[in-house]
């Protein structure tokens, strides 16, 4: 199916019949997993494991060798899982805090994968490739402190290495290394004892969460049987939703006004891909490139830093970032607040959703315009054109003819809002660019555009810990930025808008919009894009004025906000691959970012996000459309 080499590819214009690979991977997945009714499907979406139903990347045209093993390592992995994992006990033994619980649940899926590569050298060696490519999109080699490295990530390694004697893959990089001296001091006793349990979960389980008490990470689990019943009334992180969770979400659906009118008018692949979305759950969510834990999915992945050293030459300083962070809506939030917010902010702009979804409608026309399939004819290589074998029957001497798919344009994109959550924001303006973000990523999901949406305040008004440290270190000179950070995340990419659309309603929270830093906001913002393995990358921002901090301004000079943040726009602007365009709402931002739009009343925001995602790519459809002619 390829040449020599792991990159080698079929013969350049030549595409390659994959139906009879999917084949051999569909029996190999039921084979392991020991199921013969286990449904295995190729979409252009992330890999998941949901009940009796295997989704597997799609394969491109000509697909390399190393591409193939990928795929091979994705669907063992998800075998492995159905077949040699029991979700109960895992959600019975699991310990409680997000942190404790990532390990758990990667070391878990490391035992499984662990299992098959004890038993099949083939499943252990494309496990591997599968493993090598994860760490190789998340950028992993770029790591170099143990700050940025993911503990979770280097327990699994560790563990895979302790069971089955492979090393890291390269493409780790030093994440095992930052983190091995730590872990072998506090748990090597725990660590060596695994492989004699590596068979059963249980027994393996105990000894992780005895691990986990030795790192410091988790308490101790005990002794103590564990009982049935509660061991059924805690599997809701590793089963399906109930029921009667899913008719709530299906009235949530129902009842939402903000839809775009051809909602309900569903394709069956847009079905299935709820399905999946639905029974996915966070023990499940396997093999998403750097994503094991569904509460920050994207967070895993790193790259290397392009403004790890641009502080120091635009002279702009941090007192410290021990105060800052970067938190879920979920993290400030309780459920039963989120959903009185949220519909809150749906009461608030009840009259305004028929226009917003309006407008949603008409980007989702222009986008689905430029999706539909087109061909090109006559070709001596491709797909064979079925519809011009008639000209065989009149003319045997007549060639055969093929044709071949033209690429889309806009596919494989990802795009991130960026709303700006400083108090000047407080009103109509923040509702309004709530709604618009949950509509636009709704359309944009259906039209196979990933959305992120992600927020940036402070934590507190007039520099909170940060002033208070620097008052209580005798106030030196030129402290640089003095406040501390909050960025939010109210939408990740890889997340179902239906699971994050509640999230939206915490901007109606009394108290949480603040001061706004955009420069560093927009550093975090274009970074997190970069992590992402789309290839085209759009970065929005949303604001209604110049970065403003009281704390930071009253010990610097008056430009020194404005300063950064032009410099940062300037970097994006010139050398990123990233696209970056604002709006501003009340306030001119075109003085700032070459690609904006400023408006004067909240209510036009709908309109004008809509209008720039379309015009971002209609410009890219021409471009290309341009490029074709001039090659002819």
């Amino acid at each position: 199916m390829a040449g020599r080499g792991d990159n080698s590819r079929a013969r350049p214009g030549t595409s390659v019949d994959v139906e009879p690979f999917r084949r051999a991977v569909t029996g190999c997945v039921r084979s392991i997993a020991g199921d013969a009714e286990v449904e295995v499907s190729f979409a252009n979406e992330r890999p998941g494991l949901a009940g009796d139903r295997v989704r597997l990347p799609e394969l491109s045209k000509r697909p390399t060798r190393a591409e193939l093993s990928v795929v091979r390592g994705l669907g063992d992995a998800m075998a492995l899982r159905k077949a040699c994992h029991d979700a109960r006990i895992h959600a019975t033994m699991a310990p409680q805090g997000s942190d404790a619980r990532a390990i758990f649940d990667a070391v878990e899926q490391a035992r499984v994968e662990s299992l098959g590569a004890l038993r099949m050298t083939g499943v252990g060696d494309n496990i591997g490739a599968m493993l090598d490519e994860k760490y190789a999109k998340a950028n992993f080699g770029a790591i170099t402190t143990q700050e940025e490295a993911p503990l979770q990530e280097a327990v699994a390694l560790m563990v895979r290495e302790t069971l089955t004697g492979r090393k890291p893959p390269e493409s780790a990089g030093q994440v095992v290394d930052l983190w091995r001296s730590f872990i072998e001091d506090k748990a090597s006793g725990d660590m060596r004892n695994l492989a004699n349990a590596v068979g059963d979960q249980q027994a393996f389980a105990r000894v992780v969460r005895n691990m986990l008490s030795s790192m410091n990470v988790a308490e101790d689990y005990g002794d103590e049987d564990e009982n049935p019943e509660e061991a059924e009334n805690n599997t809701d992180d590793d089963q399906p939703r109930s029921d009667q969770q899913d008719d709530s979400n299906a009235e949530e659906d129902a009842g939402d006004d903000a839809a775009p009118a051809d909602e309900n008018q569903t394709s069956d692949e847009e079905m299935d891909e709820g399905e999946m979305d639905g029974a996915e759950v966070s023990d499940d969510d396997l093999m998403d490139e750097g994503d094991e834990e569904s509460e920050t999915p994207g967070e895993m992945k790193r790259p290397a830093n392009p403004f790890s050293d641009f502080n120091e030459k635009v002279d702009y300083g941090i007192f410290t970032e021990e105060f800052d962070e970067t938190v879920t809506a979920e993290d400030l939030c309780d459920e039963s607040e989120l959903d009185r917010l949220r519909a809150f902010l749906d009461k608030q702009l009840s009259h305004l959703q028929g226009a917003v979804g309006r407008l949603a409608n008409r980007l989702q026309r222009r986008l689905m315009a430029q999706q539909n399939r087109s061909w090109d004819f006559d070709l001596e290589e491709g797909y064979l054109d079925t519809a011009r074998l008639t000209r065989l029957v009149i003319d045997p001497m007549q060639p055969l003819s093929f044709k071949r798919e033209r690429d889309t344009s806009f596919r494989d994109t990802v795009v991130t809002l960026l709303i700006d959550n400083s108090g000047s924001m407080r009103g109509r303006p923040i509702t309004v660019a709530a709604t618009c973000a949950d509509i636009l990523a709704r359309t944009l999901e259906r039209c196979g555009v990933k959305v992120e949406i992600l927020g940036f305040t402070t934590k507190a008004w007039k520099g909170g810990q940060a002033r208070e440290t620097w008052l209580a270190n005798g106030k030196p000179g030129t402290p640089g930025r003095l406040n501390d950070l909050r960025h939010i995340i109210y939408k990740s990419a890889d997340a179902p808008w239906r699971r994050s659309r509640r999230n939206l309603g915490l901007m109606m929270r009394e108290g949480l919009l603040k001061e706004n830093i955009d420069g560093e906001a927009l550093i975090w913002a274009h970074n997190r894009l970069l992590a992402r393995p789309e290839q085209r990358r759009i970065l929005m921002m949303i604001s209604d004025g110049a970065p403003v901090d009281d704390s930071t301004l009253s010990v610097n000079p008056g430009n020194y906000l404005e300063r950064h943040l032009r410099a940062v726009i300037d970097q994006i602007e010139t050398r990123s691959s990233v696209e970056l365009l604002a709006i501003g709402i009340g306030h001119d931002v075109t003085r700032y970012y070459r690609r904006a739009v400023t408006l004067v009343d909240a209510d036009e925001l709908a309109g004008a996000m809509t209008e720039q995602l379309a015009s971002l790519f209609e410009d890219q459809t021409s471009r290309r459309a341009g490029k074709a002619r001039r090659g002819r």
